[in-house]
């Protein structure tokens, strides 16, 4: 019934990590964003044991737009993965989380000049360069301050992934990276090897995200490899690091079947041993960056219902105190989810409900059509695999306060981030 490990049923409620969710919702209020923290953990390790196992180098980086907070930096760290930045804020929470400069990347197609200074002053230690206009004012950036920047180029591999079109990010038609079709990438290779205050350590790939096969990741690795020996051909360029992203998909449904990561990342890897032995190349440093795969499952968004409004013959609706504003992925994309009610979770899932969030937008739903026991006004519901890409894209549309984040292990459970109160709302107007 469930899509993880650490839930299950007790005394009819749903618990997660040990915990009654219906009494962490009459503690901590909803809605509610619940992590477990072992799962968390447990994904940490998989990824980086597995990268160890395949490789005689690599790296794990949490992809940290999937959910950056204080906590998630400093779990990242304990766990000794390295970060996948994308913002100024990104760097500034992971600095203030004490997580090493050096083992962040900093990704953006559009970087502001505030936020490579940051990065420089900071000395984090690789930018993942976007375009040619970026490499120029980074290498004038770096004149001014007397620094050398070590620099990967995002490049797009022409790969279809086969997920919704918001979400593919390899193909020519995107607006990330440099594209190998056209020749730009390579041009853009010749002008960092010339540059003084650059230092080309490697190159970047992301194909998509919520990818089920293995497929799109292996043809990626192949593309990726014939540039690198095409480097070596024509320029005598071995490059020492090759980041092969992220995009592995999770269980959203049980119709869901996400690939088994170890066996994924083990075909992969003879790929790249394969490749690089027949063709005379230095294996480079492999790296990849997990963030839904990480911290997806763990997470579970409480929300309490209000009215439940039956149109006779035509749909009945479940309404809850979110919705789009701390959930927008259906508004967006149409995400599928499994809800249940976590006051009744012993009963039978024989309920049709479109699920109705309270701001004021007839698209402000969190899905259609789902099953889930029939419930009462001030039940639980419990929207489950939400812990990517739902609090990081909240937003406080029609001055909704962001919602607490609470932590769970071991039977307990610890604020992460706190509830926003009306006074936050204000606290920049004028």
């Amino acid at each position: 019934m469930f899509t993880a490990d650490y839930l299950n049923v007790k005394n009819g409620h749903l618990c997660a990590g040990e915990c009654d969710t219906v009494e962490l919702a009459k503690t901590h209020g909803t809605p509610l964003y619940v992590m477990d923290e072992d799962t968390v953990r447990k994904n940490c390790r998989m990824f980086k044991t597995c990268m160890e196992k395949n490789y005689q180098n690599a790296l794990v980086l949490f992809a940290s737009k999937a959910l950056n907070c204080l906590e998630m930096c400093r779990i990242a760290n304990e766990e000794g993965l390295g970060l996948d930045v994308v913002s100024g804020g990104e760097i500034y929470t992971a600095l203030k989380a004490g997580f090493p400069a050096d083992r962040m990347f900093f990704h953006g197609n559009n970087k502001t000049r505030d936020e490579l200074c940051l990065a420089l002053d900071n000395h984090i230690g690789t930018i993942v360069v976007d375009n040619l206009f970026e490499l120029e004012e980074l290498n004038e950036l770096c004149g001014e301050k007397g620094v050398k920047a070590n620099i990967m180029f995002r490049i797009k591999p022409g790969i279809d992934a086969h997920t919704h079109d918001f979400i593919r990010t390899g193909q020519i038609d995107s607006k990330f990276g440099l594209a190998l079709e056209n020749g730009e990438a390579l041009e853009a290779v010749k002008e960092a090897v010339k540059l003084p205050n650059v230092t080309l350590t490697g190159l970047h790939c992301h194909i998509g995200s919520q990818i089920f096969g293995d497929e799109p990741f292996k043809e990626a690795a192949k593309v990726m490899l014939r540039f690198y020996k095409q480097l070596k051909d024509e320029l005598g360029l071995e490059l020492a690091d090759l980041n092969l992203g992220g995009g592995f998909g999770i269980k959203y449904l049980e119709s869901d079947q996400p690939m088994a990561y170890d066996a994924f990342m083990a075909q992969v890897a003879v790929i790249v041993h394969d490749f690089c032995k027949q063709n005379g190349l230095c294996e480079p440093r492999i790296l990849i960056e997990p963030g839904r795969s990480i911290v997806g499952a763990a997470g579970i968004t409480l929300y309490t219902v209000g009215a439940v409004k039956e149109i006779k013959n035509v749909r009945n609706y479940v309404t809850i105190d979110g919705g789009m504003c701390d959930n927008p992925r259906y508004a967006l994309y149409q995400s599928a989810y499994t809800v249940v009610n976590a006051s009744q979770a012993d009963k039978p899932a024989d309920y049709t409900a479109t699920i109705a969030g309270k701001c004021c937008e007839s698209g402000d739903l969190i899905g259609e059509n789902i099953k889930i026991a029939k419930p009462d006004k001030g039940d639980i519901l419990a929207v489950l695999s939400t812990g990517a890409y739902n609090y990081s894209m909240a937003s406080n549309y029609n001055r909704n306060p962001r919602a607490e984040m609470v932590m769970v292990k071991d039977g307990k459970a610890r604020t992460i981030i706190k509830r926003e109160s009306y006074e936050d709302l204000i606290r920049n107007d004028i």
